[in-house]
């Protein structure tokens, strides 16, 4: 990891709009892509929002429920707004690197060089999810279900295979979802023996899903028995039986397809189509994904379930991405409608601090100082079931503002 002093944020994702990469020519960002990448770490620094708070307070108010909702993520099947952050973010991993690599190449680095780096980025990323998930406890929590865990697992692959041709990223992504769906529909369901209790679910759980489609339940699948063995071979305070949340180590294979569809959407904006072609590519790409993930789900071939990452979830989710690009394309890049947007891309251009920011400590630093300073209860100005809804939002402010003094000192983590 490193800061960068630069005269634009991180410079080695600086994209073309059409030109060919030439030395001499420096590269033009897509602002679209700082912006979307803003939105999705404010959905994720908004969890100091507590909205689900302010939901349990207001009981049998909709509008709060609603807002809830979309900052939780559902219980197994389906989706809410907020469980399109962690595709999001990795989806950007593939659309940036093109021109990632073009920048790299451009200062005349070799094949061999690039991949080296990527091989370091993949460790820095694995070690500081790591890190972010072992904060709080007594020993090093050896976990990679972590978002920028599940990046840098799949990272180096995802480079090695950018440097082949688009039919060959066709053919490895095909044969890496229909190879995890194969490895979980062959694995044995629960007999009459097993052990629930260990797994931490039970077999009438509302959320349990039948016939085929169970051998993607919760806690009894083929990545629960992975990490079974696999998290035990690491030091931990009592031995590893079941993630509460069922997130699971294997879920970087289809995470790298998600990489592997924005690598798609990548080369597309990098391309010297019209902006009117990269949009119809866009959407009709989102709208056919989308399209194919419920269908798998709906015919029980694949549920769409996120905390395993399944592949309908892959292919369903890499569809909404697409039209979340596309929408922030047609704004920013095409209609040029940019003034509205700097809050996000302060954010956007600073992902890996926004990321440190809120899933480190530093919020809970920020809401500590703001109850020294301005009193125990200044936060109930509007009432005791908007208390977590008025200090969030100071924090988020206050983050928001460390963000925009890096932006202005040109200040940008780089891994």
């Amino acid at each position: 990891m490193n800061v960068a002093h630069a005269v634009e944020p991180n410079a080695e994702q600086n994209v073309a709009t059409g030109a060919a990469v030439n030395p001499a020519m420096p590269m033009k960002r897509v602002a679209s892509v700082d912006v979307y990448r803003g939105f999705v770490m404010l959905l994720m620094m908004a969890e100091v929002l507590s909205l689900e708070n302010v939901a349990e307070k207001l009981p049998g108010n909709s509008f709060w429920q609603f807002l809830a909702f979309h900052q939780s993520h559902v219980e197994w099947t389906w989706l809410s707004l907020h469980d399109m952050i962690q595709p999001s973010f990795t989806f950007l991993v593939g659309v940036v690197l093109p021109f990632s690599i073009a920048g790299r190449q451009n200062k005349g680095a070799t094949k061999a060089s690039v991949l080296a780096h990527a091989f370091k980025r993949s460790l820095i990323l694995i070690l500081l999810g790591i890190f972010l998930r072992s904060m709080h406890a007594k020993q090093t929590n050896f976990t990679f279900e972590d978002t920028l865990t599940q990046i840098g697992l799949g990272y180096t692959f995802l480079v090695l295979l950018s440097f082949y041709s688009k039919k060959v990223w066709l053919i490895v992504l095909s044969l890496l979802l229909v190879g995890y769906w194969l490895a979980f529909a062959l694995y044995p369901l629960p007999d009459a023996t097993f052990d629930y209790a260990a797994a931490g679910v039970t077999p009438g759980w509302e959320h349990n899903l039948q016939g085929f489609a169970a051998h993607w339940n919760k806690n009894t699948n083929l990545a629960w028995s992975f990490d079974r063995w696999f998290l035990n071979l690491f030091p931990r305070e009592k031995p590893f039986l079941r993630n509460g949340g069922g997130y699971a180590t294997l879920s970087f294979i289809p995470t790298l397809g998600t990489m592997i569809i924005g690598l798609f959407a990548g080369d597309a904006i990098k391309s010297q189509s019209s902006s009117r072609d990269k949009l119809k590519f866009f959407v009709t790409t989102g709208v056919a994904l989308i399209m194919v993930g419920v269908l798998l789900h709906v015919t029980g071939i694949n549920p769409i379930v996120k905390r395993i990452w399944t592949p309908a979830w892959t292919i369903f989710s890499g569809g909404i991405c697409f039209l979340f690009l596309a929408l922030f394309y047609w704004l920013i890049d095409v209609k040029n409608k940019k003034n509205w947007s700097f809050f996000l891309t302060v954010i956007g251009a600073n992902s890996i601090a926004a990321y440190v920011l809120a899933d480190g400590g530093m919020r809970q630093v920020i809401s500590q100082s703001l109850h020294i300073h301005l009193g125990k209860t200044y936060d109930h100005v509007f009432g005791d079931a908007y208390s977590t809804l008025v200090n969030g939002a100071l924090v988020l402010f206050f983050l928001w503002l460390i963000l925009y003094w890096m932006y202005k000192k040109k200040i940008f983590i780089k891994i």
